[in-house]
């Protein structure tokens, strides 16, 4: 009682510690679909098992098998899937051997998928309770960033191969394929057929989930990026703008750009102190000559 208790205390320390918010911004979101989908890549590959099943009518109907099964599964070793075919001929049968080994692409999508899950689940425990260190000295992020990156690539890598190995793994097990290496098919008055295929949607999905985890991983390069600070010199903001200027320096700033309309104003302006009130005073300079001898010979 006294160690589950312990370890029950530990664990609330540990929840109360942690800092959960981090999952609620992209960079801890994605890492969470990462960690699900990864799951979901490698168990619908590394789980699957399948079977088809086909029928060898003889012309002697006593030779006949009519429910031939052929199992195989994961790693999809099928050059060591065999089956026992009828020959036809009083009773007997043939040891038959698919073709084709298409383990390497299988499990190298599964390993993939396996150190995705465990990489994704480390990186959570490091946001959840030591983002602070994470972020310290700017190392967490960059380790975070080369290897986000080199699991982008592999998922790259590992889904396209597995793609192609699971199209030569249905060709491989297509009953219409099998039945070509019966002998006693080709035998006239006998007839083979397909009874059952098998059943590769789980084989589909776990490709799809390779590429969507190819989409996740890629656009998490951009997250874990922003986390670096080596972006931050370009991300910053523009200065504000500078405090407006002095009366004084607005008068100034008046005063110098007014100078070059006054001077071009200038020649445009008539010069009315010289023309205009010059005019009047020498016009009334000579009505006041006229009359004043007027009225001197009328005092005479």
């Amino acid at each position: 009682m006294t160690i589950s208790n312990c370890c029950v205390s530990l664990c609330l320390q540990l929840v109360a510690q942690g800092q959960f918010r981090v999952l609620k911004v992209p960079l801890g979101f994605i890492k969470v679909l990462e960690w699900f989908f990864a799951i979901f890549a490698f168990s619908t590959c590394g789980s699957y098992s399948g079977m088809f099943r086909m029928s060898v009518e003889c012309k002697n109907r006593t030779d006949s098998d009519l429910s031939i099964e052929v199992e195989f599964e994961y790693p999809f070793r099928l050059h060591q899937v065999y089956f026992d075919a009828p020959v036809c001929n009083a009773g007997e049968t043939e040891r038959l051997f698919l073709v084709g080994d298409y383990s390497s692409s299988a499990e190298f999508f599964v390993t993939i998928g396996v150190f995705a899950f465990l990489y994704s689940t480390a990186a959570l425990s490091i946001y959840v309770f030591f983002f602070e260190k994470y972020k310290e000295n700017n190392k967490g992020p960059l380790i975070d960033l080369g290897v986000t990156g080199v699991f982008a690539f592999m998922w790259l890598v590992s889904s396209a191969a597995w793609a192609k190995g699971l199209s030569d793994v249905k060709s491989a097990t297509d009953p219409d394929r099998v039945i070509t290496l019966i002998k006693a098919c080709k035998g006239e008055g006998n007839r083979c057929r397909e009874v059952h295929d098998p059943v590769m949607s789980g084989l589909n999905t776990s490709v799809a989930f390779g590429f969507i985890n190819l989409i996740l991983w890629a656009g998490n390069l951009w997250f874990v990026f922003k986390e670096t600070g080596i972006i931050a010199p370009f991300m910053r903001a523009p200065p504000p703008e500078g405090k407006p200027a002095a009366p004084e320096a607005y008068a100034q700033q008046g005063a110098y750009e007014q100078d070059p309309y006054a001077s071009n104003q200038a020649g445009y302006q008539p010069d009315y102190s010289q023309q205009g009130y010059n005019q009047d005073a020498e016009y009334g300079q000579g009505y006041g000559q006229q009359g004043a001898p007027t009225s001197f010979s009328n005092q005479m």
